[in-house]
């Protein structure tokens, strides 16, 4: 430098060191861009992975759906004895949600009724069913038709009914579960309370308020008193869990039915029988064959015919006798609902009458039925034509004595 002034050596030399400070003080920057680069899609992988776990397939769906079909449809028919009315709860819809979406659709009073697995299964479950029908359905149990209900609030006697009614509901979903997948589930004494969807915290505080849930929905009828929805509400982990274990007793039980197909022989004995006596034919008639083989063909139907006969295996013919004794229905679930009571008519028979002729009725009036004297009356269970028989008097009271009667499989599968 001379007189203050740089000279070209000066200014390059500066320069270099410009560029290079500009240099390592960019490396950081692209260090920083390229980690925000990687990061990004660690974060989306994550979310990504969080989303797929919430998400239900339509074979889960399916099966949880029926699933719920068979358990519930077995709690209904305990109910329907309890109440002495018909009961069906059908048409499952399932869906995935959280208790924020079921506090929102469903904003008034609820019975809860609480139930934890104790064994075969880890979790817990929640039956829900409006006030106002758990309260027709305690006035059912108490002797009432169901129509004296002047609100929907339970009292003590009531809730105790309704509770006596879902705890045996809970039950019979046990032992339905316990059958569908071949192993013993146990259930705790179901805990039952009446809340306010809209506003409770039993579930939320089980499961939380933006936990993803399952809601099963039931068409839930009685005879025409309720028609009204019953709800079941799992967490995700338990309703899964519920899937695999049909999938895996379903496995189990196919296995079971192909292996003695594959390992048992065939069954077609009198088939090998017939093998030696081809075979043992031409050495028998070795000899003459080749001195006289045009001579073959005749000879062959008598030539040792004794000995070829001793050879044979001989089995006495078996058959199916005409007339056989009750038939042992081959189905587990069956010993479940021997003590179910059945409604049993003997109906003499039937005839048609226009509204102007049962109008015309009075005391004294004679209605000619479709059956002759002395043809069968039909004998009738739930309904359903299953034998024939011919009136009698057993002390002061009518009977009736079976003279035909169809099959113990025909039977059970018309109760089905």
């Amino acid at each position: 430098m001379a007189d203050g002034m740089l000279s070209q050596e000066e200014i390059d030399a500066l320069t270099k060191g410009i560029d290079s400070n500009a240099s390592e003080a960019s490396t950081p920057t692209t260090e920083e861009e390229t980690a925000v680069d990687v990061a990004e899609p660690a974060e989306t992988s994550a979310t990504a992975a969080q989303s797929s776990d919430v998400v239900l397939t339509d074979i889960e769906k399916d099966t949880l759906g029926e699933i719920g079909n068979i358990s519930m449809g077995s709690a209904a028919t305990t109910l329907s004895l309890l109440l002495g009315h018909k009961v069906s709860i059908t048409t499952p819809n399932v869906s995935l949600e959280t208790m924020a979406d079921i506090k929102t659709h469903y904003p008034m009073p609820y019975l809860i009724v609480g139930v934890g697995y104790t064994a075969g299964i880890d979790g817990n479950n929640v039956l829900a069913i409006q006030a106002a029908d758990a309260a027709i359905i305690a006035d059912l149990m108490m002797g009432g038709d169901g129509t004296n209900i002047e609100n929907s609030e339970l009292d003590e006697i009531r809730k105790s009914a309704v509770s006596e009614a879902m705890n045996q509901m809970m039950g019979s979903v046990s032992t339905s579960l316990s059958q569908i997948f071949n192993k013993k589930i146990d259930i705790s004494p179901p805990q039952i309370q009446v809340v306010d969807m809209a506003t409770a915290d039993i579930i939320t505080d089980l499961w939380g308020n933006n936990e993803p849930i399952i809601k099963i929905s039931f068409k839930m009828e009685v005879e025409g008193i309720i028609d009204s929805e019953i709800m079941q509400i799992l967490p995700l982990t338990v309703s899964r869990e519920l899937v695999e274990s049909l999938t895996t007793a379903t496995a189990a039980a196919v296995e079971k039915v192909s292996m003695p197909a594959e390992s048992q022989p065939a069954p077609s004995a009198p088939e090998p029988a017939a093998q030696p006596m081809q075979q043992q034919m031409p050495a028998a008639q070795s000899a003459p064959s080749m001195q006289q083989p045009q001579a073959v063909p005749m000879q062959s139907p008598s030539v040792n015919s004794q000995a070829i006969v001793s050879n044979v295996p001989v089995q006495p013919a078996q058959f199916t006798p005409l007339s056989v004794g009750p038939v042992e229905v081959n189905n587990a679930n069956i010993n479940l609902i021997l003590d179910v009571p059945l409604n049993v008519t003997v109906e003499l028979g039937s005839t048609k009458k226009s509204i102007k002729e049962i109008l015309d009725l009075s005391s004294g009036s004679v209605i000619e039925l479709d059956k002759l004297a002395g043809e069968p009356v039909d004998i009738l269970v739930n309904g359903r034509l299953l034998a024939k028989g011919e009136v009698v008097v057993i002390d002061e009271n009518f009977g009736v004595r079976i003279t035909d009667i169809a099959s113990q499989a025909e039977r059970a599968k018309k109760l089905q």
